[in-house]
């Protein structure tokens, strides 16, 4: 969740909102309650092919180094 609040260069403000992530979720079949509970696998999200999806797990990355 840090990581969905903290991506850059989307908006004047970094981060996704909670709204269009939760519809993004649902749009890929991905489970909400349980992303917010434990997480989520980066290949889930990379799996939807989605650039915004894609631009979180690369964010993700360059902060855990």
């Amino acid at each position: 969740m840090a990581h969905l609040r903290s991506v850059p260069g989307f908006g004047p403000k970094p981060g996704f909102c909670a709204t269009g992530s939760r519809a993004f979720f649902a749009r890929y079949g991905l489970d909400w309650t349980a992303f917010i509970k434990d997480g989520i696998d980066e290949e889930a999200l990379l799996g939807t092919g989605d650039a915004l999806a894609i631009a979180l797990v690369e964010h993700a990355r360059s902060c855990e180094q």
